[in-house]
């Protein structure tokens, strides 16, 4: 099959606004994706302190929840211009701040995170490695929602397919054959098995008590892999070359891959070297 019979496939119609009052001014699905993730990750985090599994206070819960915010919002958006379109923002410096015209980045939006984990972490009963634990058992809800929200704007879609579940993005610059609707594949591998996953570890085992930081180097593993995973179905984007030959998505997760070895590693000495 060539792909060239579009009526044979869904074509997709983005739908930005869940309420629109203008052009451009309304509540976007992509900012209650934000809001979606954030509610599920406060919700999560008191449920940890109910049944004894955090020593993250409850009432410190919302301050928290007000770094992590700063975390992904300002990291999320440096990253795209730094990692993604570093030329536009050299130009043209003021883009970081139009939000409206969209633009950010998952990896970015991490290494937010860690800074204001960071700065949460000092001067309180709780170490870095143990908040770390805690968000990102969290953070793949978030992802989930971002995913489907990308999918219904139309954006970062496949590169070209014929699986009967393929998907035309011509209204949003994807052309007149079908693609992979590689949003949803990220929602499943990124946000829904991740989350599964780490929630098993969570409450399963006691590598969260016994080894602080571990969980979070699963995540940056398991992360980093479905990433990899999926970019082999996404078509990279518009203007940006591959490093050594690999899409920026799968060469940056290879820093992340390094990130979380070097986080189980540190676990387990640090076990050991208690036991000893």
């Amino acid at each position: 099959m060539s792909g060239r019979l579009p009526l044979a496939y869904w074509v997709h119609t983005p739908h930005p606004f869940l309420v629109q009052f203008s052009e451009s001014l309304g509540i976007r699905y992509y900012g209650l994706a934000y809001l979606l993730g954030f509610v599920a990750a406060g919700w999560l985090l008191h449920r940890y302190c109910l049944a004894g599994r955090s020593k993250l206070e409850s009432a410190s819960i919302l301050d928290l929840m007000t770094y992590l915010i700063a975390g992904v919002v300002i990291g999320g958006r440096l990253g795209y211009f730094v990692l993604y379109q570093s030329e536009t923002f050299l130009h043209d410096p003021l883009v970081i701040f139009r939000v409206w015209e969209g633009g950010m980045a998952s990896h970015g939006g991490m290494l937010g995170v860690v800074v204001a984990m960071a700065l949460f972490a000092r001067k309180r009963p709780i170490t870095f490695f143990e908040i770390a634990d805690l968000v990102v058992t969290v953070a793949p809800i978030g992802l989930f929602f971002g995913r489907i929200a990308n999918f219904i704007n139309g954006e970062l879609w496949g590169k070209l397919a014929t699986v009967p579940w393929a998907v035309i993005f011509e209204k949003t610059g994807g052309g007149e054959l079908a693609r992979h609707p590689s949003q949803l594949y990220e929602a499943l591998l990124e946000g829904l098995l991740l989350f599964a996953l780490l929630q098993w570890r969570f409450w399963k085992s006691n590598c969260a008590t016994k080894q602080p930081g571990r969980v979070a180097g699963e995540f940056l593993l398991a992360y980093a892999l479905a990433r990899v995973i999926c970019e082999i179905f996404r078509e990279p984007d518009a203007g940006l070359s591959p490093v050594f030959g690999l899409s920026r998505g799968t060469f940056y997760s290879l820093f992340m891959i390094a990130g979380g070895l070097v986080l189980i590693a540190r676990a387990i000495r640090s076990e050991t070297a208690a036991r000893a």
